[in-house]
């Protein structure tokens, strides 16, 4: 009897035991994630410096001060940023946001190089302006933790954004706001304030095709006519790859804005992969895409300039291949370590702060400065992928996957086209080149990958206190 009627005591003393201890485990968590990110964002920050000062101390002897007000800014807005997604995400990956903030500093300090070399100072400083404008993203990217707070709001709005994503995307058409730089229509500008309103639009194309798909994924993956082994969507079924195929072709077309017309139905096509499972969809998507732009290559000057330039640089290396090939020495310079910060030529190729960054980048770290950095974005897209697996919620698994493809795509574009792997495109490498549109939507992507990713930690933790 003490026996038999000491076992439901002991059940209930170590069923009890186990748990506190969750509990106890439960409330240190965000604290460990707090005390690491922290940490993180305090090495990135001290890399930034370190790279500023070594760039002063090379270039004029002496550490200036030139970025340090805008530096306090924008140190000021990323602490807030942490302390408000630890307050209202107590649970996001504490790894996404350094690694945001390494590749911004790193971009800024190659940028303020570049400044010094060109004699350019105070608010002429592209530098300075890339940090005001970094301030300004995270100041938005808090904005956006605090006002959706939960992801699934964004699905209620599914073809609200899509309208939204379309607005965008042809408003630099529109005469009298709209403006051309270096041939391609991309640019808005209302008074004194330019921006590319394509950088949002990828965003709420992402929230679109997530919640587009989600909602018709059975009929996209399920139906269709397998032919050699692989399954084709029915032909009722094609109406938004079509749709999206003709808004890529559009953007090619009428905007003459390569890169981003990439960009857009690649991550269509991938999100669309990740959501039905079929190649299928790829093959189509693929083949409907290739065959637009041999068309485009053969009745577009600039398109076809750009494939010339890409098969065979060297042939007018001081005429329209210029860029690329002053790009291509500049990093073979570089070699294996580097020329050192301060010590090579970046502003021997053209717009070596924005669409060259990478080359610059290679010129003084090398092809090891280079390696980390690739590293740093494959450990960001790694996270957001990552998060995407393990959601709770369909939405938020792709939604997740789309963000982190996104990145992942735009760096392939923008390396493999200085390097020659694909002809070049003219998008912006993330957090990197200089740019305020650019890196608002970036870190807006940080912003929901965080909210993301604390949907993600926190829903086991509660089925296990319940």
């Amino acid at each position: 009897m003490s026996d038999s009627a000491s076992e439901p005591r002991t059940f209930e003393k170590t069923r009890t035991s186990e748990t506190v201890l969750q509990r106890i485990t439960a409330l240190r968590a965000p604290r460990k994630l707090q005390g690491l990110e922290f940490a993180l964002l305090v090495f990135a920050i001290a890399v930034g410096i370190a790279a500023i000062v070594i760039i002063d101390l090379t270039l004029k002897g002496n550490v200036a001060t030139d970025l340090l007000p805008s530096g306090l800014v924008f140190v000021v807005a990323l602490f807030a940023l942490h302390f408000t997604v630890r307050r209202i995400a107590p649970d996001a990956d504490p790894l996404i946001m350094p690694i945001a903030t390494f590749l911004n500093v790193i971009g800024v300090a190659m940028i303020y190089r570049i400044d010094i070399a060109r004699k350019h100072y105070g608010w002429e400083a592209t530098s300075v302006r890339q940090l005001v404008w970094s301030a300004i993203a995270i100041v938005v990217a808090i904005v956006v933790i605090a006002v959706i707070r939960n992801h699934m709001v964004l699905f209620r709005y599914t073809y609200i954004t899509g309208l939204a994503a379309l607005i965008l995307l042809f408003l630099p058409m529109v005469p009298g706001i709209g403006k051309e730089e270096s041939g391609a229509h991309v640019w808005v500008e209302i008074g004194p304030v330019n921006f590319q309103p394509g950088e949002i639009a990828k965003i709420l194309l992402a929230i679109f095709f997530t919640g587009y798909l989600v909602r018709n994924r059975d009929s996209l993956a399920m139906v269709g006519k397998k032919i050699l082994g692989i399954r084709f969507p029915r032909a009722r079924d094609l109406g938004p790859l079509l749709v999206f195929w003709l808004a890529a072709m559009a953007v090619l077309v009428f905007q003459r804005d390569l890169g981003t017309s990439v960009l857009y139905f690649g991550l269509f096509l991938a999100m669309l992969y990740l959501a039905t499972a079929r190649i299928g969809w790829v093959i189509l998507g693929g083949g409907l895409f290739l065959v637009g732009g041999f068309i485009a290559s053969q009745t577009l000057d600039y398109v076809q300039k750009r494939f010339v330039n890409w098969l065979n640089p060297f042939s007018d290396p001081s005429g329209a291949s210029y860029q690329m090939v002053r790009g291509l020495f500049g990093m073979a310079n570089g070699g294996m370590t580097g020329t050192g910060l301060g010590q090579g030529y970046p502003t021997e190729t053209p717009l070596a702060q924005s669409d060259y960054i990478i080359p610059s980048l290679g010129e003084e770290l090398g092809l090891v400065g280079l390696f980390v950095i690739l590293a740093a974005y494959m450990l960001f897209v790694g996270r957001g992928l990552r998060i995407g697996f393990a959601g709770q919620d369909d939405f938020g698994k792709l939604l997740a996957s789309g963000l982190a493809f996104s990145i992942a795509f735009q760096v392939f574009i923008v390396v493999g086209g200085v390097t020659r792997v694909i002809p070049l495109t003219g998008l912006t490498t993330p957090f990197l080149a200089a740019g305020g549109s650019s890196l608002i939507s970036n870190w807006i992507i940080v912003a929901l990958l965080l909210l993301l990713s604390n949907s993600v930690r926190n829903r086991p933790k509660l089925v296990i206190r319940t």
